[in-house]
């Protein structure tokens, strides 16, 4: 039970840090920050891998697979907003 009172603490305390550093950027840097950064979602990738080594098998696979699911369109997403950004910096033929 500890652990779990502990996984959920760190995870509030994460939702809110990020909520707060993401708010405090100008909005002209918004979008090309969280496009580059939606690469770092890969590491969601490996956590879900790892969770699979769990004792309960069956809630390790669902999560498992939300979480590769969640974090494979994060990642998509970031890559797609990137390159439509560096579009608009190509010149015009």
């Amino acid at each position: 039970m500890e652990a779990f009172v502990a996984a959920v603490t760190v995870f509030v305390l994460a939702v809110f840090i990020g909520f707060e550093i993401i708010t405090k950027v100008p909005p002209t840097l918004h979008t090309p920050l969280m496009s580059g950064s939606n690469a770092i979602s890969g590491i969601a990738l490996i956590g879900a891998i790892i969770s699979t080594r769990s004792d309960n098998p069956k809630l390790a696979t669902i999560l498992g697979t939300a979480a590769v699911a969640l974090a494979m369109v994060n990642v998509v997403g970031g890559y797609m907003v990137t390159h439509r950004m560096l579009d608009m910096f190509k010149n015009k033929r």
